[in-house]
């Protein structure tokens, strides 16, 4: 990227070409984010999202509109034109600040002879409005392969899914119990003018009614509270924690699980929490010592326990396995562009790994609870029954709760438009022979 000289739209088309090319937003929005003067990120972020979000929708009109593709050199201009598009569909820009800044930042990257091109699709575009979707992929904005995983994985669900994963995600919280009761956090934040409600399903969630920065939130800075999607926090509710266990959370970065453990217990007798990514471990880190709690980390493939296990068998274990995350596509848009089918099978056979790795350091009596963010059985219950097939010993528990499917090896949450993500909850047991 060429600095902080370049329009926020160029910079924007930078960032969508990125995830085009295999980068996640994660990865290439930060940076951009300091190219742009505080008062522009917002707008650069949502723009960014929202691109990523109704990418195989624009990206349709815009290959029909265009008489024939751009050569590879100007594919950048092809991403300028989207985030044009995304403009003049989904926000509320006056359309003649959008044609003209389009046009502006066309130059600023370096393809001036491709502004009376990008000036007469977008006026086409303003002028002939929205067409009509030729078919699903187009309408709900996502890839073919995607949609048609899903109906036919949930035939009465999958349009609900597919918009559920178009609506903006609420922002929710974790009240932490060391420091608050629920309803006494929200008198703080009704007494602070912030709208909110408790979770319907998670004990100590509070949902708002509409985003804003943590650091308008009572205490946060002191750890009264953590941003985590209800789904995400009904982990603890499985667990069955008790004082003195040894407790794993495999996989734990960004730490919000590990957090929610310890907040969940006093006196657990440790909690380790292993990821093998050295770049997240530190935000682990971070969230715990705001929040004043403290856990063993490793940076360590959980899988090869021969590298960091000390023997001593874990009481419980949290496995929240790498998945297709395609239950929390409303939070990460861009999974609709890096996801590929052909990557459920390996994941399906990494997962099946980390599972039978974990069940042999999980102390007999104890449990394990396997968890995605996904919405695909065969990451989910269908691990599960392939599990219990190859492991004497392991016992499915089902537990007594009102939210989720019952999928005969677990339970299924699908992505709520106005709650929780989409995620799969399993318990094991082990038994004592």
């Amino acid at each position: 990227m060429n600095g902080r000289n370049q329009p926020w739209r160029a910079i924007a088309a930078r960032v969508l070409q990125g995830v085009e090319n295999g980068q996640s937003l994660s990865q290439s929005l930060p940076p951009a984010l300091t190219q742009v003067a505080p008062e522009q990120r917002p707008q650069l972020q949502a723009v960014c999202y929202g691109s990523c979000r109704w990418y195989h929708r624009l990206d349709a009109e815009l290959r029909d509109r265009l008489s024939k593709p751009l050569r590879k050199p100007d594919r950048i201009i092809h991403q300028l034109m989207l985030v044009a598009l995304f403009q003049l569909r989904y926000s509320e820009q006056p359309s003649y600040a959008v044609l003209n800044e389009t046009v502006e930042a066309c130059r600023a990257l370096d393809k001036p002879h491709l502004t009376g091109l990008v000036n007469g699709v977008l006026r086409a575009a303003e002028r002939e409005g929205q067409p009509e979707p030729a078919d699903d992929p187009t309408r709900f904005s996502h890839p073919s392969w995607m949609v048609e995983k899903l109906r036919h994985n949930w035939p009465d669900d999958w349009q609900a899914i597919l918009a559920a994963n178009n609506a903006q995600a609420p922002m929710t919280l974790r009240v932490n119990a060391r420091r608050f009761r629920r309803d006494d956090y929200l008198a703080q934040l009704q007494d602070a003018g912030i709208e909110a409600t408790a979770t319907r399903f998670a004990p100590h969630g509070i949902q708002l009614a509409s985003p804003l920065p943590v650091d308008r939130l009572p205490w946060f800075a002191d750890g009264a509270v953590s941003v985590q999607d209800e789904a995400a926090q009904l982990c603890t509710t499985l667990l069955d924690l008790a004082p003195g266990q040894r407790v794993l959370d495999a996989c734990a970065a960004p730490g919000g699980k590990t957090c929610a453990i310890l907040e969940a217990c006093d006196d657990l007798q440790e909690v380790v929490a292993i990821d093998e990514s050295a770049d997240r471990l530190p935000r682990v880190r971070e969230n715990l010592d705001r929040l004043d709690l403290t856990a063993t980390l490793k940076q360590a493939d959980a899988a090869a326990t021969d590298q960091w296990w000390d023997g001593t068998p874990f009481d419980r274990i949290l496995l929240d396995v790498p998945c297709s995350a395609s239950g929390v596509i409303r939070r990460h848009p861009d999974i609709k562009l890096l996801r590929r089918e052909s990557d459920i099978v390996p994941l399906a056979a990494i997962q099946l790994g980390l599972l039978a790795a974990m069940w042999r350091i999980l102390q007999p009596g104890g449990r394990l609870v396997y968890a995605t963010c996904s919405v695909f059985p065969q990451e989910n219950h269908r691990i599960i029954q392939r599990f219990l097939k190859q492991q004497t010993g392991a016992v499915l528990v089902s537990p007594e709760v009102p939210w989720g499917r019952d999928m005969g090896a677990g339970r299924q949450l699908l992505p709520d438009p106005v709650s929780h993500d989409g995620f799969f909850y399993a318990v094991l047991e082990k038994d004592h022979s």
